[in-house]
């Protein structure tokens, strides 16, 4: 894809995301860098797009409150004279799945930095990801069976019953476009390998990741986590994670809400993971070497993600995914659309699978 730019990136959201036009007002609301989540340089730039493109533009720092996110009176004052409300802002997401004003365009952004403003990720069409999401989603509803494995031992199986209302996923809308609407677990079984837990971004805590020294099995079974095997030491780290989790905020522990994973092959991550799982927690997840489990609550997002690395995903016999790499083309309208937006097409020609993921020792 030739002439990705930041600021393309920047005007693939206000265009094709929000929509916006000459004379619109725009209110970005944003988390300084300080914050180690966002950086320095994405406001400046949106901002510049954006009058660019005729809009006014005001900004609102909101700093970051990781225990207790809500939308303070005097923002919701702002709100109601603005026509588009970009979060680059943590508050966003923690507040995604939370009653935002009615009648507003309200969007999240899941480019943090420079880099994924100018990166496939922010500059692949945003139409594309949102007609390919309805695709899966489309398949996913009427399938007889799905089943994914990994090259660390995950088997899960099972019969998505999805909920595609708009109850059945969150309302605000999410830029870039980057996962299908998540599959409830209540119907899917099996066993996922993980090498960590971490948070959801709904809400953080001390003791955010647990690493384990091997790979864990957790059970699955109907949507409930039954238990974990493997090194004892890393069983142990897992259950004592989830017991300290599950009494902080007093939600069902073993509770296994839904699972996606990733649709945008441009989603990189140019960082080392462990630096900060928080941001990439936050920023990752749309590749698709990564699948992405909600648990620990009952309600999305939970509190503790289980992340699946190089996933194989069959539905109904087509394999949709192998091992990690996501083939748009082999859904039914997958080649059709991928052939109206060529800039989509050259992402998954030339997958970004840089996850964060830095060998250790």
């Amino acid at each position: 894809m030739s002439d990705i730019t930041p600021e393309r990136g920047a005007q693939n959201l206000l265009a094709n995301c929000a929509h916006a036009t000459a004379g619109d007002r725009l209110l970005i609301v944003y988390e300084p860098p300080e914050y180690g989540y966002f950086d320095a340089d994405s406001v400046e730039i949106v901002s510049r797009v954006a009058k660019s493109m005729g809009l006014s533009v005001e900004t609102v720092d909101v700093g970051f409150n990781p225990d207790t996110p809500h939308l303070p009176v005097d923002l919701l004052k702002r709100f109601e004279t603005a026509d588009v409300i970009l979060f680059l802002a943590r508050l966003g997401d923690q507040l995604r799945f939370s009653q935002m004003p009615k009648g507003k365009k309200i969007i999240v952004s899941f480019a943090l930095s420079r880099e994924q403003f100018g990166s496939g990720f922010s500059n692949g069409h945003h139409d594309a990801f949102m007609e390919l999401k309805a695709e899966i989603n489309s398949v996913l509803n009427t399938a007889q069976e799905v089943r994914f494995t990994c090259p660390l031992g995950t088997d899960v199986r099972g019969r998505p019953e999805m909920n595609l209302d708009p109850s059945g996923d969150t309302s605000i809308l999410r830029f870039p476009m980057s996962v299908f609407t998540p599959v409830p677990a209540h119907s899917f079984s099996g066993q996922v390998a993980l090498t960590f837990l971490t948070g959801t971004g709904s809400k953080y805590y001390e003791c955010y990741t647990t690493e384990f020294t091997h790979p864990v099995l957790a059970r699955l079974d109907q949507g409930r986590l039954t238990g974990f095997e493997g090194h004892p030491s890393d069983v142990a780290r897992a259950e004592t994670h989830y017991d300290r989790v599950a009494e902080q905020f007093e939600i069902d522990r073993n509770f296994v809400h839904s699972w996606h994973a990733g649709i945008h092959p441009g989603c990189g991550y140019p960082w080392d993971m462990r630096e900060n799982y928080e941001r990439w927690g936050g920023a990752a997840f749309g590749n698709p070497r990564i699948l992405h489990f909600h648990t620990c609550g009952a309600y999305a997002p939970g509190e503790i993600s289980w992340n699946v690395i190089d996933p194989t995903i069959v539905i109904d016999g087509t394999t949709y995914w192998q091992s990690g790499r996501f083939y748009a083309d082999r859904l039914p309208r997958g080649s059709e659309i991928l052939s109206r937006y060529p800039c989509a097409a050259g992402l998954f020609a030339h997958p970004d699978t840089d996850i964060g993921l830095r060998k250790t020792g």
